[in-house]
């Protein structure tokens, strides 16, 4: 497991009890793709290839007495809405791009349905790239513990 840096401990200060899920995601995330980029922000920590495939967040995208402890949300973009239980909120920002948004509180939800639905994200966000950046991507690349 990776260890986490400084801005992503801050990031998770308020909410302890969600970093150990949030690790293993981002070992999904960083072990599955070859090009991954991670940007700490103050609301959400955003994974991109050339463009923002994954968020993190603490948004409340269900009522916070249906919030289990140790939640976060999980944000991905693709090209039509799922019809699963599973999406807390999706919404169609623009024409042929879907948000959704998963409430994720245990490791074992980050299962095969889960993941196929990351590398959805990850291969529509990479199918936008554009011929002048495919050598401008520095890697997101962390010590492992």
């Amino acid at each position: 497991m990776r260890v986490p840096d400084d801005d992503t401990l801050l990031f998770f200060a308020g909410h302890k009890e969600a970093l150990g899920l949030y690790q293993a995601l981002e070992d999904i995330l960083c072990s599955s793709f070859p090009r991954v980029n991670k940007r700490v922000q103050k609301t959400q920590i955003t994974f991109c290839n050339s463009h923002v495939f994954a968020c993190v967040s603490f948004t409340r995208v269900r009522p916070k007495t249906e919030l289990p402890e140790g939640w976060l949300t999980l944000t991905l973009g693709l090209p039509e809405p799922l019809d699963s239980r599973r999406v807390a909120v999706k919404c169609e920002p623009y024409p042929g791009r879907w948000t959704h948004h998963f409430v994720l509180s245990r490791a074992d939800e980050l299962d095969g349905e889960i993941r196929a639905w990351i590398r959805a994200s990850y291969e529509f966000a990479e199918a936008k790239r554009r011929p002048a950046d495919q050598g401008n991507t520095a890697q997101f690349a962390e010590s492992e513990s």
